[in-house]
């Protein structure tokens, strides 16, 4: 009797044993992975997240949508906001300044701008938002400004004998047309609308970096910068590498040693998601479906 309940003894140590060093095992991979699947959950405190803005910016809300996940984890104490991109809509790139200058306001959080080799127009807009923009010597950024650009297509017509018929309610309802030049009036009303975005371009650069408008607007004629020349020209904040930026965001975050960096799950799409969903989304083709052949954009061409 005594030898049973001596090896019963035993395989009650050894199991719990074992079932406690499997809890131990679950707790860790969960600490590991927290972050990487449960928004809000985190054990771990070193975090550095990471987010790409490439290529035309032509919507905003794969970005703003990330970076609201970035501000619900306990683990991200600042982010890093990889730029390439030469910019794109205006409406856009000021959405996603704005999403960058919220997030900043309501989680405390440090957000850190490094340009990769353009961050021009809407992408140095959007670079204004952060709290610190790294730039590489070589970078090209600037082209502060508006363009409007689109084709008139009325001789095509006329070759091939179609006629454009219109009837419109005032003078300016199909202002820039595609089938006839721009009259005086309509000139003015264009240049008039470039003029308004491009002042709340200015404003902007100004305020976001401690500028004078008057400064802003000499280098805001549309041309381009080196990292460096926007480093003198008060542009940028410092020159250095994507892994300079995340070593200051990780400062910033008051992040001791190094950080882990937390970057965004890649999509996948299933068969059906490529035959039945959308199709333009899953192939990262332009989202844009405006209908209209004008677009108002802050871009590099």
């Amino acid at each position: 009797m005594p030898q049973k309940r001596s090896s019963l003894l035993l395989w009650i140590i050894v199991g719990g044993g074992a079932f406690i060093f499997f809890v131990l095992c679950l707790l860790a991979l969960a600490v590991y992975f927290s972050d990487e699947s449960s928004p809000g959950l985190s054990f771990s405190g070193n975090q550095v997240a990471a987010l790409e803005l490439e290529g035309v910016i032509s919507d905003s809300k794969d970005f703003v949508d990330q970076l609201k996940d970035y501000g619900n984890r306990s683990g991200v104490r600042s982010v890093v906001v990889r730029i390439n991109s030469p910019g794109g809509g205006v409406a856009a790139s000021q959405e996603i300044y704005e999403a960058i200058k919220k997030f900043r306001s309501e989680t405390k959080k440090k957000v850190v701008v490094s340009m990769a080799s353009v961050a021009a127009s809407g992408g140095y807009y959007v670079a204004c938002a952060a709290d610190k923009i790294f730039a590489n010597p070589g970078t090209i950024t600037g082209s502060i400004g508006v363009i409007a650009e689109w084709y008139n297509y009325g001789d095509l017509l006329r070759w091939a004998k179609l006629q454009s018929i219109v009837i419109k309610s005032g003078e300016f309802k199909d202002a820039g047309s595609g089938t006839r030049p721009l009259t005086e009036h309509e000139k003015v009303y264009f240049q008039n609308l470039i003029s308004n975005m491009y002042g709340q371009f200015v404003s902007t650069v100004a305020s976001s970096r401690k500028m004078k408008v008057e400064d802003v607007r000499k280098l805001a004629d549309g041309r381009v910068y080196t990292g460096q020349e926007a480093k003198t020209d008060g542009l940028v904040d410092a020159l250095g590498t994507y892994q300079d930026a995340i070593a200051e965001a990780a400062k910033l975050g008051g992040i001791q040693g190094s950080p882990k960096v937390l970057s965004p799950a890649k999509k996948t799409f299933s068969i059906l998601e490529l035959l039945l969903g959308d199709s333009r989304s899953a192939l990262s083709l332009s989202p844009d479906r405006s209908e209209s052949h004008i677009r108002f954009q802050y871009l590099w061409k």
